[in-house]
């Protein structure tokens, strides 16, 4: 895409320290009284639930989905059942995540185990719940917290080292000291400048916090800081230091042997000096068996498995028996020695006993495995292959630890160790971050190139597209989420049941309700429809959008968009030149969610139901909303634009870190890390106090003030708003405080006699109302639109009623797209030249014409978004990839040099809000 941004665009201000709040169980509903018996209409039609993937639930512990109902259709407190196709009752959890304001529910999430594991599809009806045959049991005392579900107890520490003290099956003990490891280095050891010393950090809990208690569903969140030393409180060389926050939830669902661990970094540390060799969860696992009966497994390629025993008692001079050898390779206990072939038996501590295995990720094409008979004996390959699976076995006959990585070779380096297997105990790592890689090297990847000016700063910006500025491209405060599995076993698990564990961890089973119900119920603005290709002017466009993400989902893996922190992105513009993108090249780089590519995603879930899309979206969700913001610190609440690191460009937005690209996946998961993200976003409407955004182009002194702030009604007030409306409609803590805000910005914005257009507005931190000098000066900017506001106003427009705001918004809408002339007429100035992305806008002008009911505008706004536009897609558009092979590419692979990710997802948003606004004014056949 053309370098449309230019100079005062580019600039946001900076955040202030904005501190997180936990979320709360459920929800609180808001202030207005529920609604008679009456106002719910009878209840709530059934809705039928799939799984996103073939196999249903598998070995996963259990699975938690969301679902949205029409304003008025369900009264806050109403229960649900879950029957399976069979008629067999499900047991289920249910609690609200969202309300319309006039109480009744607006999204629920319901959670089931293993119960629900050899379902298909499910129907959610009203009604009572089924209980699960054991309930989730949570007890607290003595420093632990303990979660019983009927197959597994957990002992949850609250203070010390072990966020896990124990799994336990029965009155067997499988793993003890689950804890977070650390590594650091103080310099990367560049070439062959000689060792480092590594700095050992453990986990410290600082705060453990029931945050649900079942019957079906139990969460605990664990919170504390990586300290020196064994125990997390001694100081091991490093001064008794605490850093790199972490917050560790632990899921737990009746009658489930496993655990679900989502686990959060936040990096504080100095990018110069702080290098992380290794970043890990280390659990303890007892061994009982005999060294010939304890087992290792570790996933490789596809269902591919290493099966090994410590002892092997296969491929030997001598042969023990059949029924042994194959017992062993089954994980059974094997019988007694003394009914082995005794040429074997009495040569049995002759046979190697394989204590340690290591199996290392370190690019997303390429693993391998090694195992060693102990300390200081050399290592033996084991074998390799492209993709590992992440997903490994420690035990015995009577019982092990399973372990896995989500993402495993896509979050590469990562590793997975087991140490001391021939004793009497073992360890198992789950390496996030493996110490055999490269260190963890987050320093600003240019020296500035003599930018020591403003001046020379937008220069810079003029060739690379990049907004640089000293000490603004620092890592301090960006944070990466990863999700880890663990199964308590009563034995080592058949070859299938291994399987159906490792499948687990690389694709979690989800439950989702169909596009119908999400299209019916009116959420998310009601900006989508069910993908329809009842004719050949839909089905040409479905082809588009078929096509383009298509595209992106396969560029994902051909250009290996892939690592801790890169996982989830996408890049923002190609050189054809080079057949490459441009990930070298400044802001046309990392996307970092520019022009909303995360909307169009989701949008594209929301109406196709299509699990790999939903998988892409996930993945994006998790990285922009963690990589891309600030969490920590004075940028606090704020996301970093577009750059070749993601958090080099030194514009730190509201754009990018806005809660309206979370809420889809949210509400579709009730996934409480991603609650946590919005949730710490209520208050950053502070941040505009800490860095003018317009520093670089002002002509004028400006001092903040927080009664007079620079901020606009674009991108800046959308995101906060974003925030507001989730928090108000979750009924948050803050919720009341969130509603007033949002109110009086969209009253303060409506009475302005400009409304949207009015330029130099300022806004009262104090009172949240937006004011202007001069109410009749107006502006526009093309960006103002396409980071959030169509679907922030129209959700809005819906909620409230509020006309005025409406009428505002409308104007905004009408307008943009109309011409100079129509501008002229109304506003007083022709602002037409900066009313460019047409295409894009063209769901403004649709929006508008559903909402007044206007053919004519509907018309209009497919000429718009048909019209040939520099940038935007247009039908004499290649539509197609051409291979690339030989030297031109470092990969064998497809190109569309004519793709870039601004023009794919407005071209998809508004070929996706048109459709459902105005398909039916859609022109041509069909």
């Amino acid at each position: 895409m053309p370098d449309i941004p230019r100079r005062g665009v580019l600039m946001s201000a900076a955040a202030a320290g904005v501190s997180a709040q936990l979320p709360r169980t459920a929800a609180a509903a808001p202030a207005q009284p529920p609604p008679p018996d009456s106002a719910a209409g009878g209840g709530p039609d059934p809705v039928r639930v799939r799984w996103l993937e073939d196999g249903g639930l598998g070995a996963a512990p259990g699975s938690t989905f969301g679902v949205p109902w029409p304003r008025g259709q369900v009264r806050a407190g109403q229960d649900f059942s879950l029957v399976a196709d069979d008629g067999t009752q499900v047991a289920a959890q249910t609690w609200p995540t969202a309300y319309w304001p006039d109480g009744t529910l607006k999204w629920t999430a319901h959670a089931v185990g293993p119960a629900a594991s050899g379902a298909g599809t499910l129907t959610l009806r009203p009604g009572a719940p089924a209980e699960p045959a054991r309930a989730v049991r949570v007890t607290g005392g003595h420093g632990t917290v303990t979660v019983d579900t009927g197959a597994l107890t957990a002992r949850i520490g609250t203070r010390g080292r072990a966020l896990v003290r124990s799994l336990r099956r029965g009155g067997t003990e499988v793993a003890r000291d689950g804890h977070l490891v650390l590594l650091r280095q103080s310099e990367p050891a560049e070439g062959d400048t000689g060792s480092t010393k590594w700095h050992r950090f453990t986990s410290r809990i600082e705060k453990a916090t029931v945050e649900q208690r079942g019957p079906v569903r139990a969460v605990v969140r664990v919170e504390g800081k990586h300290g020196g030393g064994k125990d997390g409180g001694g100081k091991d060389g490093n001064g008794g230091r605490a850093w790199l926050p972490f917050s560790v939830r632990l899921y737990f669902y009746a009658g489930s042997e496993a655990v679900r661990m989502v686990h959060t970094l936040t990096y504080d540390g100095d990018a110069g000096k702080d290098f992380i060799r290794g970043l890990g969860v280390r659990f303890t696992v007892p061994l009982r068996d005999e060294t010939y009966d304890r087992h290792i497994r570790l996933g490789g390629e596809g269902d591919g498995m290493l099966t090994e025993a410590v002892k092997g008692v296969t491929g030997l001079r001598r042969d023990p028996g059949q029924a042994i050898r194959t017992a062993q390779v089954k994980g059974a206990k094997l019988p007694d020695p003394a009914s082995w072939d005794e040429r074997v038996t009495k040569r049995l501590d002759l046979i190697p006993t394989w204590g340690d295995y290591t199996l290392s990720q370190l690019s997303a094409d390429g693993f391998t495995v090694r195992k060693r008979t102990g300390p200081g004996r050399g290592w033996i390959a084991a074998g390799g292959g492209r993709r590992a699976a992440g997903f490994g076995y420690l035990g015995g006959a009577g019982g092990g630890l399973s372990f896995g990585l989500r993402d495993f070779w896509r979050r590469f380096p990562a590793g997975l160790d087991i140490r001391g297997a021939a004793r009497d105990e073992a360890e198992a790592t789950v390496w996030l971050w493996s110490p055999e890689a490269q260190p963890m090297d987050l320093r600003f990847y240019h020296d500035g190139l003599g930018q020591d000016s403003y001046e020379k700063q937008l220069e810079g910006l003029e060739i690379t597209y990049e907004d640089y500025e000293p000490e603004f491209g620092t890592p301090y405060g960006i944070a990466r989420t990863s999700e880890l599995m663990f199964w308590a076993n009563e034995a080592t698990p058949s070859a299938g049941e291994l399987a159906r564990q490792a499948a687990a961890v690389r694709t979690p089973p989800q439950l989702a309700a169909p596009p119908e119900q999400l299209a019916g119920a009116k959420v998310l603005g009601g900006l989508f429809a069910p993908a329809d290709r009842s004719g050949a002017g839909r089905t040409k466009l479905e082809d588009h959008l078929d096509f383009l993400f298509g595209y992106y989902r396969d560029q994902a893996d051909q250009r290996r968009w892939y690592g801790f922190w890169d996982h989830g992105d996408v890049m923002h513009s190609y050189d054809e030149d080079r057949h490459q993108w441009r990930y070298d090249v400044g802001g046309y780089a990392w996307d970092n969610s520019e022009l909303s590519p995360d909307l169009w995603l989701w949008y594209a879930y929301l109406r196709s139901g299509r699990a790999d899309v939903f998988r892409f979206a996930e993945a994006m969700t998790r990285h922009t909303g963690e990589v891309d913001v600030y969490h920590l610190g004075e940028w606090a609440g704020l996301g970093t634009r577009h750059g070749v690191q993601h958090f080099a460009d030194s514009a730190k937005q509201q754009r990018i870190s806005t809660a309206v690209y979370r809420r889809p996946y949210y509400f579709l998961t009730a996934d409480e890390r991603t609650g946590d993200l919005m949730r710490a976003l209520v208050d950053s409407d502070e941040t505009f106090l800490v860095l003018d955004p317009l520093r670089k182009v002002r002509d004028d002194v400006y001092e903040p003030d927080r009664n007079a702030l620079s901020v606009g009604m674009g991108t800046d007030w959308s995101g906060i708003a974003a925030a507001w409306l989730t928090e108000w409609e979750r009924g948050g803590p803050r919720a009341e405080r969130a509603e007033r805000r949002l109110r009086t910005t969209m009253r303060t914005i409506a009475a302005l006699p400009k409304g949207f257009w009015t330029k130099g507005v300022r806004y009262d931190l104090d009172t949240a109302e937006f004011s202007a000098e001069n109410p009749d000066a107006v502006e526009v900017s093309h960006l103002s639109a396409v980071f959030g506001q169509v679907e922030v106003c129209a959700e809005l427009i819906h909620l409230t009623g509020d006309e005025d705001f409406e009428r505002a918004w409308l104007q905004y809408c009408r307008l943009y797209g109309a011409g100079g002339a129509a501008m002229e007429r109304e506003l007083g100035e022709d602002l037409s030249r900066s009313a460019v992305l047409q295409q894009g806008h063209s769901r403004l002008t649709a929006y508008a014409a559903a909402r007044t009911g206007d053919a004519g505008m509907a018309r209009r706004a497919w000429r718009e978004f048909y019209t040939k536009d520099p940038w935007g897609y247009t039908e004499s558009s290649p539509w197609r990839t051409e291979k690339l092979d030989g030297p031109q590419a470092l990969v064998p692979g497809e190109e569309a040099a004519w793709v870039d990710t601004n023009t794919t997802a407005q071209y998809a948003l508004a070929a996706i809000q048109n459709l459902a606004l105005i398909g039916d004014h859609l022109p041509g056949p069909g």
